[in-house]
């Protein structure tokens, strides 16, 4: 029997912040994947966002997408939800539930403004220490593993990918 875990020592979280990611990948099985500079910090990470209150998880992700690629996409398939207790990467105060979906474009995805470098900021997108940028990169699945993403859940998603 398993020993139960003891959560004393974690940060108590103050909210419930709920974040759906989509998979999307192209013909030529690359992963789209979105470099951000948040706060002085870069992270690789699916593309998604939070959910909004009075928002289905599928119409959150269809709007991340749009907001973040300009992409109209389909929502698949679901691949893994949060199970275990993950404190965020942002504040400390907020406990994370991420919801991860396939998705897939409604149209090419040729005329995405891709960079080829991880982190291939502008200097102005980058001169704000408070600041928020990102752009968008594709990942060769034979090069795709969990050190190329950041986040721990992203990670486990990676993971469950390359296993299927």
């Amino acid at each position: 029997m398993n020993k139960p875990i003891d959560y004393s020592n974690l940060p108590v979280p103050g909210r419930f912040t709920i974040r759906v990611y989509g998979i999307l990948l192209d013909e030529n099985k690359r992963i789209l994947v979105s470099d951000e500079y948040i706060r002085g910090n870069y992270f690789t990470k699916f593309p998604g966002g939070g959910l909004e209150l009075g928002e289905g998880t599928r119409d959150c992700l269809k709007r991340e997408f749009w907001e973040e690629t300009g992409l109209d996409v389909t929502i698949g398939e679901h691949i893994y939800t949060t199970d275990y207790y993950q404190v965020s990467a942002f504040n400390t105060k907020d406990q994370i539930i991420s919801i991860y979906y396939y998705a897939h474009a409604n149209s090419s995805v040729h005329h995405l403004p891709v960079k080829i470098a991880p982190f291939d900021f502008t200097p102005e997108q980058v001169v704000d220490p408070m600041g928020q940028s990102e752009v968008l990169r594709w990942i060769e699945w034979h090069d795709l593993s969990e050190e190329s993403v950041h986040l721990p859940i992203d990670k486990i998603v990676v993971r469950m990918l390359k296993q299927q």
